[in-house]
């Protein structure tokens, strides 16, 4: 029994601390995704797969990857899965999604499909491991829905995102969802590419403006 999922590392470098494996950095920059929950019967597979929604609604993709690879290879890529690194959460279950991420990110790139790696961290103690080991440069993901909706929520995004910028180094910052001035800006000043993502929301009031 593959009890915690050694198969989806095989052949990975791993970090030097927390030993999360190693995920090669990618140039893509996507502007269309689909929510992983409605791409089992999409009309369009010219768009990027995101995972940004409740865990439970991906936790699959987890307990039985393969299953899943020749319908996620029909579409030009992926943004890798986002298992939750909530700020309350224990510490040692921090660890272990932002693992779960990494090693999604390293078999899905390692079986042929294109990724913008996905990163997400919760306040100060998280960004030892958040970060580690990952190549500078390229193109990273982020999203900002339901993360910056209280002054709490937008000061801890808004310290992650910036040691991150430090840390990383990305030359592409690819967001769902808002990429508010306030936040992003500085970002953008310093020749940082941000692009977005619309969210379901925006897409439909975009999609209902046309229909008027």
């Amino acid at each position: 029994m593959d009890v915690f999922k050694a198969g989806l590392v095989s052949g990975a470098r791993f970090s030097a601390r927390y030993e999360l494996p190693m995920v090669r950095k990618t140039e893509f920059k996507p502007t269309e995704a689909i929510q992983f929950g409605k791409a089992c019967r999409p009309r369009d597979y010219k768009q990027w797969v995101h995972f940004y929604a409740h865990d439970y609604k991906f936790e699959r993709v987890w307990k039985d990857p393969a299953r899943y690879l020749d319908m996620l290879k029909r579409f030009e890529g992926v943004i890798t899965p986002d298992f939750s690194v909530y700020r309350s959460m224990p510490l040692s279950m921090q660890i272990w999604n932002v693992y779960r991420n990494r090693a999604l990110a390293y078999w899905m790139q390692s079986n042929g499909i294109d990724i913008v790696h996905n990163l997400r961290w919760g306040d100060e103690r998280s960004y030892d491991f958040a970060f580690e080991g990952l190549e500078q440069g390229g193109s990273v993901a982020v999203s900002t829905y339901g993360c910056v909706r209280d002054k709490l929520d937008k000061y801890y995004f808004k310290k992650g995102l910036a040691r991150m910028v430090k840390v990383v180094r990305p030359d592409t910052i690819v967001c769902f969802s808002y990429t508010p001035e306030d936040i992003f800006g500085e970002y953008r000043a310093a020749g940082i590419e941000i692009v977005t993502i619309d969210n379901y929301y925006e897409m439909a009031k975009k999609k209902k403006v046309v229909d008027e």
